[in-house]
């Protein structure tokens, strides 16, 4: 009986990764034209128009998709973030819209440093 529910436990974890639904990098990029992201994070997501403004080419997927969804809460600081412009920016998109958004964010060279 232990086995019969341990193969079923694994077909049932298999199956939720096969049926997960993968980003759309060539949606994920004409979102970015949409909301005209290149603005404040420059050309390739990697060359910011000031300093303070975040570069986010190779970024991992999972974090920008996070950073994303968080601007989207709003009444609760300690899970939102807290910035006008971004909030007003991801308003107009969807959950599946951030994901595609941020794996095409992730798939674009950048040249974060991280330190060892």
């Amino acid at each position: 009986m232990k086995h019969i529910l341990i193969a079923i436990a694994t077909a049932s974890i298999a199956m939720t990764a096969v049926t997960a639904q993968a980003a759309d990098l060539k949606k994920g990029q004409e979102l970015l034209v949409k909301g005209n992201c290149a603005a404040c994070h420059g050309e390739g997501m990697n060359k910011p128009v000031v300093a303070e403004y975040p570069k986010l080419a190779g970024q991992h997927a999972d974090y920008l998709y996070a950073a994303l969804k968080a601007y989207k809460v709003t009444n609760n600081p300690n899970i939102g973030r807290s910035n006008a412009i971004m909030a007003g920016q991801v308003a107009q998109f969807s959950d599946r819209d951030l994901k595609d958004m941020a794996a095409y964010i992730a798939s674009l060279p950048g040249n974060l440093v991280v330190k060892k």
